[in-house]
C-alpha cells in the first residue's frame, strides 16, 4: 500500500492534460461528468469524488463499506462480507444505477435484475470514484436513470514501489494485499493481488432464533467468505500525443453462507440446509488515446469485455442441485472532444453493446425442475454534447443520446447541467434536469421453467423503465475556501416499472402460479442532500453529509422498499504528527419499509426495519520508510441492527494490520 499521505510522484514523462490536472487538485477535478476533465464547480451534476488518499486514511477494504456512507446512496447488504449487496441511488431501484470500471460498465448481465452486486468487490488498486447522482442516460445509456458510479484504477507513477499488507481481526479475518506501482521511461504500470478471508459470522438475529427453536450448534454456525483478486494497470506513452492503456480486474470468490431461510427449513423439514455461491469475473478493457492538431482534438478508442460464471449450490433436505449463471459482454466504444477554447468544447460519440446470457438447472425431481435459457442481446449508441462558460459566470453541459436495442427498442435521453458562479460571492447556483432509462434484464425477456405445480417465464413484450428528474442546488464557499456548504433538492419521476406478477389458474381443480414480469408500477422520489466541509487547518478537517429521501409506489400509494428516509454521515481526519493519521467516522440511517421475515404477511413493506447509528475509528502510524502500523474499529459501540430485515450487520469489530513498504 502506498502511505496514506503519500501524494503521486511525479513521473518520467510527460503526463496527458488529463492527469496533470488530477495530480494537482484530484478531488475538485471530475472527468466523469463531461467525459473529460472539468473543474466539478464548472458543472450542474450533484457529484461526489473520493480520492486514493481518503479511501485509505479511512480504511475501507470494500465497495460498500466505502459507499455506504456517501450521500444519496442506500446499500443493503444480506449480512457481513459477501452477502449480495444493492446500491440504491436517490431512492431508485439498485438495478437504474450504472457502474463502471475504467470505463467499462460492470452491472451484472447473469442476475435477474441486471444491477452491480458490489459484495466481492475490494478498493485495492481504485485511484478515484465518482457518484455522479441524478439521470445521466444522456451520456451513459441503459441503466444510468438513476445515477452512475465511475470507478478508475490508480495510474503508476514514480519510481519502482513495492508493498505487502498484513491485515487480521474479527470474524476469523485474515487478509493479504501484496502490489508493485511505478513507471519506467515511457511505461508505467499498478499491479496488486490481494486474498480477503472471513470465517464466523453469523447473520441470523436472535429473535428469529428464538422463533424457530434454534439448537446450540445452528446458534453457532456462521457465514464464510474467501475472496481472490487481481488488478492491473498497463500503460505505454508511445509519442506525447499517443498512448495505449490496458487494465484488468479478476475476482474469485466462494461464499457459504447460512441464512434464516435455511435454518426454517432445517426445523419445519429437517435435514442440514447449506448454501454456497461460487463465482468468477473478468473486466478487461484496452483503449488507444490520441491528442492531434495541438490539443484541438482529444479521441479514445476502447475495447472491453466482461465474463461472470456463477454457480449457486444448495445442500440438504431441499438440495436443488447447482444452478449455473453465466453472462458475457462485449463492448467497442469512441469518443471525441473539440475543444474550440473559449468556445467551449464539443464531444461525439458511439458505443457499441453486444450481451449474452446462459442459465441452466438439472432437474432434480417433479418438484425441481430443470431449464435451461440462452439469449443474447445489441445494442448500438450515439451521443453529443455541448460544455463552455459564457465569461465565466454560466458555465455548463447539454447532451443528447440515441440508444438502439435489438430487443426492447429505440430510446433518445437528454441532459442539461448549468451552473452559475455569482462574481466575488463565492456563491454557486447548480442545476441539471435529464431524462433516463433501464431496459429490461434478458432474464426478465426470456427465462423459462415449467413445473407440475408452477411456471416461471419471462415476458418479451416488456418496455423500457423511463425517468424524468431534476435538481437544484446552491453552495457557498467562505474563509478563503476554508469552509464549503451547501444543498440540492432532487425530484424524479418514474414509469414503466418493470415487476414481478403472479396469476393463478384454478381451472384444473388445483393451483397453477404462473410468475412473470410486467411494466405495471410508477413511483416518485423526491428529497434533499446537503453537506458542509470545513478544514480549519491543513492537518484537519471535517465533512458532514445529509440526505432526506421520500420515495413512493404510485400504483399503490405505498413507500418503497428498503429506502431509509434520513442518513447522517459525519466525517474528520487528523494529522496531529507527521506520521501520524487518524480518522473518525459516525453513520445514521433511519428506519424503513422491509418485507417481514416471521407471520403470514408477504408484502414488501408490511415490516419496519429500525434504524441505527454506526461510530468508527482508524489509525495509522509510519514507524519509518519501510513499516506502517494500522488499526481499525467499526461499530464501536456495538449496535446490533438489521440491514435488510433478517439480516444482522456485524457488531463490534477490531482489525489491525502492519505495511511494509519500499
Amino acid at each position: 500500500m502506498v502511505r496514506a499521505a503519500e501524494q503521486p510522484q511525479q513521473a518520467e514523462t510527460s503526463l496527458t492534460s488529463e492527469e496533470e490536472m488530477l495530480s494537482r487538485n484530484p478531488e475538485q477535478i471530475t472527468v466523469s461528468a463531461a467525459r473529460r476533465p472539468v473543474r466539478r464547480d464548472e458543472i450542474g451534476t450533484a457529484m461526489t469524488i473520493i480520492t486514493e488518499q481518503q479511501i485509505l486514511k479511512q480504511q475501507r477494504r470494500s465497495l460498500p463499506d466505502l459507499l455506504a456512507r456517501e450521500p444519496g446512496l442506500n446499500l443493503v447488504r444480506t449480512g457481513g462480507a459477501g452477502g449480495t449487496t444493492s446500491i440504491f441511488m436517490r431512492g431508485t431501484n439498485a438495478n437504474e444505477v450504472k457502474v463502471r470500471l475504467d470505463g467499462m460498465d460492470i452491472n451484472d448481465g447473469s442476475s435477474t435484475s441486471g444491477m452491480f452486486d458490489a459484495a466481492q468487490f475490494m478498493t485495492d488498486g481504485i485511484g478515484r470514484i465518482e457518484v455522479l447522482r441524478g439521470p445521466q442516460s444522456g451520456l451513459y445509456g441503459a441503466d444510468a436513470m438513476a445515477g452512475v458510479i465511475d470507478i478508475t484504477t490508480a495510474r503508476g507513477e514514480g519510481r519502482f514501489k513495492p508493498f505487502v499488507r498484513l491485515e487480521g481481526g474479527s470474524y476469523g479475518t485474515f487478509n493479504q494485499v501484496i502490489g508493485l506501482r511505478g513507471s519506467k521511461g515511457r511505461f508505467h504500470y499498478n499491479v496488486t493481488l490481494n486474498h480477503y478471508r472471513m470465517d464466523g459470522f453469523r447473520s441470523i438475529p436472535h429473535y428469529i432464533d428464538r422463533y424457530y427453536g434454534a439448537t446450540r450448534a445452528q446458534r453457532h454456525t456462521g457465514n464464510r467468505n474467501d475472496n481472490r483478486g487481481t488488478n492491473i494497470r498497463l500503460g505505454y506513452d508511445v509519442t506525447r500525443n499517443f498512448d495505449l492503456g490496458l487494465t484488468t480486474r479478476l475476482i474469485q470468490s466462494n461464499y457459504h453462507t447460512y441464512s434464516l431461510y435455511d435454518l426454517q427449513s432445517e426445523n419445519e423439514g429437517g435435514g442440514h440446509v447449506r448454501e454456497r455461491n461460487n463465482t468468477n469475473e473478468a473486466i478487461v478493457r484496452g483503449t488507444a488515446h490520441l491528442v492531434s492538431f495541438d490539443g484541438f482534438f482529444d479521441q479514445v478508442i476502447g475495447l472491453g469485455y466482461m465474463a461472470i460464471r456463477n454457480r449457486w449450490n444448495q445442500t440438504g433436505l431441499y438440495a436443488t442441485g447447482p444452478i449455473y449463471y453465466r453472462s458475457d459482454r462485449l463492448k467497442i466504444d469512441w469518443h471525441g472532444t473539440f475543444n474550440f477554447k473559449k468556445y467551449g468544447t464539443v464531444l461525439i460519440g458511439a458505443e457499441h453493446f453486444h450481451d449474452t446470457f446462459d442459465t441452466s438447472h438439472t432437474a432434480g425431481s417433479a418438484y425441481d425442475t430443470g431449464y435451461h435459457t440462452q439469449a443474447s442481446m445489441d445494442t448500438t449508441a450515439g451521443y453529443a454534447q455541448y460544455e463552455g462558460n459564457w465569461n465565466k459566470v454560466l458555465y455548463g453541459a447539454a447532451n443528447v443520446r440515441y440508444d438502439s436495442n435489438s430487443r426492447y427498442g429505440h430510446y433518445v435521453t437528454w441532459r442539461v447541467a448549468p451552473s452559475v458562479h455569482i462574481p466575488h460571492t463565492g456563491t454557486i447556483i447548480k442545476a441539471s434536469a435529464g431524462s433516463g432509462f433501464h431496459g429490461p434484464t434478458l432474464y426478465q425477456l426470456f427465462f423459462n421453467q415449467t413445473g407440475s405445480s408452477y411456471s416461471q417465464k419471462g415476458n418479451p413484450d416488456l418496455r423500457a423503465e423511463r425517468l424524468i428528474g431534476y435538481d437544484a442546488g446552491v453552495e457557498q464557499k467562505l474563509l478563503h475556501d476554508k469552509l464549503h456548504f451547501g444543498a440540492t433538492w432532487y425530484d424524479n419521476k418514474v414509469k414503466n416499472l418493470i415487476q414481478s406478477t403472479l396469476s393463478i389458474d384454478n381451472s384444473s381443480g388445483y393451483s397453477y402460479y404462473q410468475y412473470s414480469y410486467g411494466n405495471v408500477s410508477r413511483a416518485r422520489m423526491y428529497g434533499v442532500e446537503a453537506f458542509a466541509e470545513w478544514k480549519p487547518i491543513k492537518t484537519l478537517d471535517f465533512n458532514l453529509t445529509y440526505t432526506w429521501t421520500h420515495a413512493r409506489d404510485l400504483t399503490n400509494h405505498l413507500p418503497l422498499q428498503r429506502r431509509p428516509q434520513h442518513k447522517l454521515n459525519f466525517n474528520t481526519s487528523w494529522n496531529p504528527l507527521k506520521d501520524l493519521t487518524l480518522s473518525g467516522n459516525i453513520l445514521y440511517v433511519s428506519g424503513w419499509r422491509d418485507l417481514p421475515v416471521i407471520g403470514s404477511e408477504v408484502c414488501s413493506t408490511c415490516g419496519k426495519g429500525h434504524g441505527y447509528f454506526t461510530v468508527d475509528l482508524a489509525a495509522s502510524y509510519k514507524i519509518n520508510r519501510f513499516v506502517t502500523v494500522f488499526a481499525r474499529a467499526d461499530n464501536l459501540l456495538n449496535r446490533q441492527y438489521e440491514e435488510p430485515i433478517g439480516y444482522l450487520q456485524p457488531g463490534r469489530e477490531g482489525y489491525g494490520g502492519v505495511t511494509l513498504s519500499y
